[in-house]
């Protein structure tokens, strides 16, 4: 595992949350189905940072841990179905089982069957802009690593 491959795990998690996810958020949030509008400035405690920044933090390290799994993801799965169950599974359980619970709220946000669908969608939009932006992350730095090809007038005359 490459250090430039954590790191465009790292920054498509970001971008993921700061896009895909707060896209279906306000989406949802326009249509009633959710009562906080995403992309929200407010701060978290303990440190005050806006919690979209908190947020797409969160979401990097997530990404990190997308580009950890994603050769398996993508070759059981191929790069969209893997993106799709990793947002699905990894976070939901995370967030149901250890990140509700450490907030004094009920597992799972109590199950309410409406409220599990949207969360597990939410989250699977994540997982698939994670792959996506993770993809073309990935594409763009193997362009800057590769040598460039030589101009016509550097190559050898035979």
């Amino acid at each position: 595992m490459t250090p430039t491959r954590l790191l465009v795990g790292f920054f498509a998690g970001c971008l993921a949350v700061l896009t895909f996810q707060s896209g279906l958020l306000a989406l949802l949030h326009a249509a009633g189905a959710v009562p906080s509008a995403p992309w929200s400035l407010a701060p978290v405690p303990p440190f005050g940072v806006p919690q979209s920044l908190s947020a797409a933090f969160w979401g990097g390290l997530w990404g990190v841990a997308y580009a950890l799994l994603e050769p398996k993801l993508t070759a059981r799965l191929g790069w969209w179905a893997g993106g799709l169950a990793f947002g699905a599974v990894l976070p939901v359980l995370v967030l149901w089982f250890v990140v509700l619970p450490l907030k004094g709220l009920p597992l799972g946000g109590g199950f309410t069957p409406s409220r599990v669908l949207l969360t597990i969608v939410i989250h699977a939009v994540f997982g698939l802009g994670t792959a996506l932006i993770f993809r073309l992350g990935l594409h763009l730095a193997g362009r800057r690593a590769s040598p460039a090809p030589a101009a016509p007038s550097d190559r050898p005359r035979g």
